[in-house]
């Protein structure tokens, strides 16, 4: 009877125990990505660009070389002859701080920090799931994979291939991108409150009764008028940053990697190294073209 079961068990391990389809998600970490910035804090402002012809709003941006992390998802089929077939979506991101320096005092000397308000941005960016939050180099990409299995070892599939890679990037928070957003929007905004202001004044001028009774002249509140024109500017910024979309382009990929799967249960683990090629990142970006894959899913 032990013999029996024994043997039945052997036969059951000895035999393939991978399903036709396969569907997971998996935790994906990119190696070596690195964004540049202006150079490091505390000095944000004396590391500033100019974002406006006269330098009334000026930009700093930081970068980072830790490791992106993110997280993606897996369609696999074995059941064709010879090869496999992979589909995998990755989202990786990396986090930088940006601020922004909006005049307050135009009289100041220049260079001095104490006449500019400063703004630390947050910002939502369109076609990635992230909410607004520190600016982020977001990279998603599309890979379509086929790989050649080792089909003699049991319970753990090993496996090599390669294929297509359909990149989806992020803008980066730069000089030539605010330069469009807060040049014209300053322009237009301290237009605005500048005819307030004159109109506040002509009505004061126009009045004898002002000048008997100073208490009842009411100019608009300076502070008040440099908020409405940080809030125009950041707002405007959000508003380009949700238009701009993504960047696309296609490169490619190779990769090793394993499934593992115990027979009847469906329930398969994999993990993935691949490297890329290909693909078109903004300037600030220098990727590592390294990822791993981390998964579980359901085999059937």
């Amino acid at each position: 009877m032990n013999a029996k079961i024994l043997l039945a068990a052997g036969a059951l391990l000895a035999t393939q125990s991978f399903a036709i389809i396969g569907i997971g998600a998996h935790y994906t970490p990119n190696f070596g990505t690195k964004m540049t910035g202006f150079a490091e804090t505390p000095d944000r402002f004396g590391n500033s660009v100019n974002v406006t012809d006269a330098g009334e709003v000026k930009l700093w941006h930081g970068g980072f070389d830790e490791m992106m992390h993110g997280f993606g998802f897996k369609v696999w089929v074995d059941i064709l002859p010879i090869i496999d077939i992979e589909a995998t979506l990755n989202i990786q991101f990396g986090s930088y701080d940006a601020s922004l320096f909006v005049i307050k005092d135009p009289t100041a000397a220049a260079g001095d920090v104490s006449a500019y308000d400063q703004i630390d941005l947050e910002i939502e960016l369109g076609g990635t799931p992230f909410g607004k939050a520190n600016p982020k180099f977001v990279q998603m990409n599309g890979d379509l994979s086929i790989t050649y299995p080792l089909t003699f070892i049991p319970i753990i599939r090993p496996y090599i291939g390669g294929g297509l890679t359909y990149y989806l990037n992020t803008f980066i928070l730069n000089q030539s991108f605010t330069y469009k957003v807060v040049g014209g929007t300053y322009n237009v905004v301290k237009a605005e409150l500048e005819a307030e202001m004159q109109n506040a004044i002509d009505g004061v001028m126009n009045n004898p009764a002002a000048a008997l009774d100073p208490n009842s002249i009411a100019l608009p509140d300076q502070n008040a008028m440099a908020q409405r024109l940080s809030d125009a500017l950041v707002e405007n910024l959000q508003d380009a940053a949700l238009e701009e979309g993504l960047k696309t382009s296609i490169g490619g990929h190779v990769l090793v990697g394993l499934r593992a799967k115990l027979p009847i249960i469906p329930i398969a683990a994999y993990a993935n190294f691949k490297y890329y090629f290909g693909g078109d990142f903004p300037e600030e970006i220098s990727p590592g073209r390294m990822a791993a894959e981390i998964g579980v899913g359901l085999a059937i």
